[in-house]
């Protein structure tokens, strides 16, 4: 099995870490790509950086690794970046996982779905240049382990903030007709995300788990989150 982890904003691949070393250890194939202007390639960004940055390179991954039959997973804003990828590379793809993710139709934006009391904290956060947005403290992620707070401080980076504002585009329903299922974390629930949520779990044609962990779960609960990861891809 190929899993291939898009994390969401302001981390970068690094965040997968465990998770993605015991996914190699039961014997899967794992990348855990990091999108231009975050972690290590903070040093990317510029003004053109936006969501359809992050996708390009996301496809770039699985183009020139010749991936198929992924896995794809998106945590929180990389939900946007997997329905994005969906839209161009189904093909590629047999499940799509949306870790307490952002869910857009076409035309939306990620900071344009977020509550208004959001859009305003987070807007307030933006940069003299008008390209970043800067780092929420640790618990916004449901992180309080001292070690945990401590890597999180250590590895987090701006966001660009063009991702946040430029719509996705998409011409076909999102997921592009693929498996999908939605993971919620519940422990402590992550209040931007309770419209998509509600909206979601009443839907149909979506898969729907919980599990007790922060919003960042591949940090606080990585065994946890494999198990489930490794049961949906079993279910498909």
């Amino acid at each position: 099995m190929t899993f291939v982890l898009i994390h969401g904003a302001w981390h970068g691949g690094w965040c997968w870490r465990d998770v993605a070393a015991q996914l190699r250890a039961a014997g899967h194939e794992v990348y855990t790509p990091t999108m231009t202007g975050l972690g290590e390639r903070a040093h990317l960004l510029d003004e053109r950086t936006g969501l359809s940055t992050f996708i390009a390179d996301a496809c770039a991954v699985i183009e020139c690794e010749e991936l198929s039959d992924i896995v794809l997973v998106g945590h929180s804003f990389g939900g946007l970046v997997i329905s994005g990828v969906a839209e161009r590379m189904r093909e590629r793809i047999a499940h799509l996982v949306y870790l307490d993710a952002l869910v857009v139709e076409n035309g939306q934006s990620g900071l344009g779905i977020l509550p208004e009391a959001v859009q305003r904290e987070r807007s307030r956060t933006i940069d003299p240049e008008g390209l970043r947005m800067a780092i929420p403290t640790p618990d916004k992620f449901g992180v309080s382990e001292p070690q945990q707070v401590a890597w999180l401080m250590r590895r987090l980076t701006p966001h660009p903030l063009k991702a946040y504002t430029e719509p996705l585009a998409l011409r076909h329903p999102v997921g592009n007709g693929l498996p999908r299922t939605y993971i919620a974390v519940t422990d402590p629930w992550y209040p931007p995300l309770a419209g998509i949520r509600e909206r979601l779990r009443a839907q149909p044609d979506w898969g729907w788990r919980e599990i007790a962990a922060g919003h960042d779960a591949m940090l606080t609960s990585p065994q946890a989150l494999t198990d489930m990861l490794l049961e949906i891809a079993a279910a498909r």
